[in-house]
């Protein structure tokens, strides 16, 4: 990336390499100008690609074994002296397996240690349920300081990755598994976190998403125009928390209709999030949570349960056009106050 010095590759490679070797490139990047930065990992060194960082910079690398408790004890105890650490394994072990250590050692702390969750979501849908990791955003959400981001695609990974080295606090990167298609053509673009993106404009309806979600929201928004004529927004929340209200109720002010995607549970996610920024404006839209509806996921290739769940494109369209069907109040006066 331009911004890095060091890298090998660019942002044209993105297509070639999964979120988690940008990950690993990108980290191994950084800490060339900054010998803060140190690495952790619970025995899933190639598996979260941190290798290329442990490959560069060996002294600055602990595998701990598998032992996540364990890696976030130590990092937090490694940014208590001064330095900052990544602590890399799969996001259900991470949230699920270390949760107290993560609260308690790091976040409790407030501490700058960054958490990259590769596997995340169904990302890993054939290793079944065990590996999947529907739960994050509601269980990181709760913890106070921490800075919950699940950037689009590979590119969006590298942007959050340079971008949470100076951010304070805790800092958990949610990305998936395999060769997720790339969402950005370049990464000529801003970043910020807690600043959500526009990737299309519209007046219709507003489809708020993050993770894997944005490119099929993309691809629905232009298969509405196409097809029904429908003017649909699309919003890349890459930041969950904290999440960007004013986005959101500019959103609801302009479309009055707003749809969430996101791959994880309904339940604590990024629509419970976005429901209560709206809640709390006392704005009135049509509104509807997609993503998993209460239930664990099925088993089977992360493709094939996007699918089934209708997080692709196609349900993504589904969903919109049902929507289209509901009416809202229009003489609502929300300057009254």
């Amino acid at each position: 990336m331009a911004v890095i010095t060091g890298t090998n590759w660019n942002a044209y490679d993105a297509s070639t390499m999964t979120a988690r070797e940008i990950y690993g490139r990108t980290l191994a990047a950084l800490a060339e100008g900054n010998d803060k930065i140190v690495g952790l990992t619970a025995d899933l060194e190639k598996t979260t690609a941190i290798k290329f960082f442990a490959d560069k910079f060996p002294d600055r690398f602990f595998n701990v074994g598998i032992a996540e408790q364990n890696m976030l004890g130590i990092a937090a105890g490694l940014a208590k002296a001064g330095l900052i650490p990544f602590a890399s394994t799969m996001a259900v072990f991470a949230c699920l397996r270390a949760g107290e250590q993560l609260r308690t050692d790091i976040a409790y702390q407030n501490l700058p240690v960054k958490i990259i969750a590769t596997h995340a979501g169904i990302s890993f849908g054939h290793a079944g349920t065990t590996h999947h990791c529907t739960e994050d955003f509601a269980i990181l959400r709760a913890i106070p300081n921490m800075t919950v981001i699940c950037p689009a695609d590979g590119i969006e990974t590298s942007k959050a990755v340079q971008a949470c080295v100076d951010t304070p606090g805790p800092v958990y990167i949610r990305i998936g598994r395999g060769f997720e298609p790339p969402c950005y053509e370049n990464d000529d673009y801003t970043y910020e976190i807690g600043k959500a993106i526009t990737m299309r404009e519209g007046t219709d309806l507003t489809i708020i998403c993050c993770g894997i979600a944005v490119l099929q929201a993309v691809n629905a928004a232009r298969t509405l125009a196409e097809n029904d004529g429908l003017s649909v927004r699309v919003i890349n929340m890459h930041t969950i928390k904290p999440i960007d209200k004013e986005a959101i109720l500019k959103a609801v002010s302009e479309t009055r209709r707003i749809l969430t995607v996101e791959e994880h549970n309904v339940l604590g996610g990024l629509g419970d999030a976005v429901a209560s920024v709206i809640a709390e404006s006392g704005m009135g839209c049509v509104f509807r949570k997609h993503g998993l509806q209460d239930t664990f996921a099925a088993i089977g290739y992360a493709e094939d349960l996007y699918a089934h769940y209708g997080l692709d494109a196609n349900g993504i369209v589904d969903q919109v056009r049902e929507m289209m069907g509901r009416e809202y109040e229009p003489d609502e006066n929300w300057e009254d106050d």
